[in-house]
């Protein structure tokens, strides 16, 4: 049978353990077709790049599956269907990847260094204070261009009469 790797992104406002109760629910829709999951990884809740279906954030799920292609097309179509994924993946491998997957690898280098989500950031050097003094926006909004932003005030602006002398 062929080998699948299959990611899927859940929505932010359902729990982890709804997540995977989702991922039971797909593993029965593979074995029930025949197929086998032999790995599943709940790599957490993570942001996003850009807004999907207004959600900034997902709960991101890895399933290795050994299945035949049609019991994949109707985890897709349940995956479709199912209001919690907002989107999936399914990528065709020739062998699954063993022990943790590059993503997985990197969390737990990053937890070892003490770095955490951010890592560190302290090797950027005092920063001063090189944008200078920050300007009055309330008062620009409000009142408009200033004396020194309209230029000249040689403009007469009431002589738009079209240039007649009377």
């Amino acid at each position: 049978m062929p080998l699948y790797e299959h990611v899927f992104l859940a929505r932010q406002d359902i729990s982890a353990q709804q997540v995977e109760g989702l991922v039971q629910d797909f593993r029965n829709i593979i074995e029930g077709g025949g197929g086998s999951v032999g790995k599943t990884e709940y790599w957490g809740l993570k942001g996003l790049t850009f807004r999907i279906k207004k959600n900034r954030k997902a709960h991101f799920s890895l399933l290795n599956i050994d299945a035949p292609p049609h019991a994949v097309a109707e985890l897709e179509r349940q995956m479709r269907l199912s209001t919690d994924v907002i989107r999936f993946l399914t990528v065709r491998v020739d062998e699954h990847e063993q022990g943790p997957s590059s993503l997985m690898r990197r969390a737990d280098r990053d937890e070892r260094e003490g770095r955490g989500d951010r890592g560190d950031r302290f090797d950027r050097g005092d920063r001063g204070d090189r944008r200078g003094p920050r300007r009055d926006r309330d008062r620009d909004r409000d009142f408009g261009p200033s004396e020194s932003q309209l230029g000249s005030d040689n403009i007469d602006l009431g002589a738009a009469d079209g240039g007649e002398d009377d």
